[in-house]
């Protein structure tokens, strides 16, 4: 097994951000609690099955604010930025629905103030969210740092790091502006799945969301699944989720970030739950041909280039057995593209100011188009998430979520 550090005298707070709060001592009663447990740290006991309480009151009450912020911000501040958009488009004589280009979309939205609050407060709630759970992990940094490699020698699972390879740059991007994005700060996996949990308004503590999804996800023509794969799996929600569905199967998660597998396979130790987690390119992997009957993703495409993302779908084809399934998730693998000016300004927003470089490459991504190409026969699966641009047939039923079956 690889190992990200060899040397148990690394000074292992080098890898901490530049001005972090990196120099601060743990509290005593942490340490109290690290020298009592055999090596899982939880400071503050679990919320249910899935989730350790933050280290802190402190940062578990700012992140219930953050977390009614957002819902708030939802209901009203998004809602009152929805009805100013139309007023912008009827004051310049244009028709709700019309299409107009994203040039004149910014032009007209950009500057006007209820709009730009609108983006200034949710930014600034993410960028807080994210400092706040960042900021504890770092001032107890040993404790965690030995709970990883502690659960590191241990099993249930295995864990594969690669410390050798190579972060290709659009890895390094700090996607939805959480600091260090995914390979840059080595507490990055629980910065994830705390701020996740905020975002979800603090309703995904059992890991809700990725539960469901994976209950969806479907089983090859056959009913044979011996192996699974999540592409980019983050923290491993979704990777948990699908070994739940199907426990005797060998589940897999990768990820370029070693920091998100290394907090995957902490938590499935703790669980006693058997996955197992490589660090690699979802686009370049190390898996032989043919080799798994089901691979997934859960909000992948839209973190990547256009190109990589084409290189996703060939190297899912190459690594399916015949008969396997192909079922990614992400924004349009079931919904439209949402074509309206407050939409467009929405996800230029997205774009701008939420690091999410690589949005506009993959709303123009053909999905069902490449898979065609790599050899899919495509279909329509499982509804997953529709909303109110979901697809649908002339006799108005719900497409569901692109699949892709490898011929037999």
């Amino acid at each position: 097994m690889s190992r990200l550090l060899k040397d148990k005298n690394t000074n292992r707070r080098a890898f901490l951000l530049a001005g972090s709060a990196a120099a601060a001592v743990a509290a005593p009663s942490l340490k109290a609690i690290a020298e009592a447990a055999e090596w899982d740290a939880e400071p503050r006991g679990t919320v249910g099955r899935f989730h350790e309480r933050l280290p802190n009151l402190l940062v578990e009450s700012e992140q219930d604010f953050y977390s009614g912020f957002r819902d708030w911000h939802t209901l009203e501040i998004i809602a009152t930025s929805q009805r100013r958009a139309l007023e912008i488009l009827k004051e310049n004589g244009i028709a709700p629905d019309e299409k107009i280009p994203m040039e004149d979309v910014i032009a007209l939205m950009e500057n006007d103030p209820i709009m730009g609050m609108s983006v200034l407060t949710w930014e600034n709630t993410q960028q807080a969210i994210w400092d706040t759970i960042q900021r504890v992990y770092h001032e107890n940094a040993d404790l965690y740092f030995d709970e990883m490699e502690a659960a590191e020698k241990m099993g249930p699972g295995s864990i594969e790091l690669h410390p050798e390879m190579h972060i290709p740059q659009y890895a390094s991007y700090e996607i939805h502006l959480q600091p260090g994005g995914y390979v840059g700060d080595p507490f990055a996996g629980y910065i994830y799945v705390h701020g996740e949990n905020a975002v979800f308004f603090n309703g995904n503590h059992q890991d809700n969301a990725q539960r469901s999804l994976a209950r969806r996800v479907p089983a090859p023509p056959d009913g044979k699944v011996n192996r699974v794969l999540e592409q980019g799996c983050s923290s491993g929600q979704f990777t948990l989720a699908l070994k739940d569905k199907w426990p005797e199967a060998e589940v897999w998660g990768t990820d370029v970030g070693a920091p998100m597998i290394r907090y995957a396979h902490q938590k499935s130790v703790d669980l006693g739950m058997e996955t197992h987690y490589m660090q690699e390119l979802s686009e370049e992997s190390r898996f032989p041909d043919e080799h798994f009957d089901v691979i997934t993703n859960n909000l992948l495409y839209h973190e990547l280039p256009e190109k990589i993302g084409i290189g996703v779908i060939e190297e899912s084809f190459r690594t399916l057995r015949p008969g396997g399934i192909f079922f990614p998730i992400d924004q349009y693998t079931e919904n439209a593209p949402n074509m309206t000016a407050f939409g467009r300004f929405w996800g230029w927003r997205d774009y701008r100011w939420n690091e999410e470089v690589w949005r506009f490459e993959y709303e123009n991504l053909d999905m069902e188009g490449e898979m065609r190409k790599a050899g899919f026969e495509v279909v329509r699966g499982p509804v997953v998430r529709r909303g109110n641009r979901g697809l649908y047939s002339e006799d108005g039923r719900p497409l569901g979520n692109v699949m892709g079956i490898k011929p037999a």
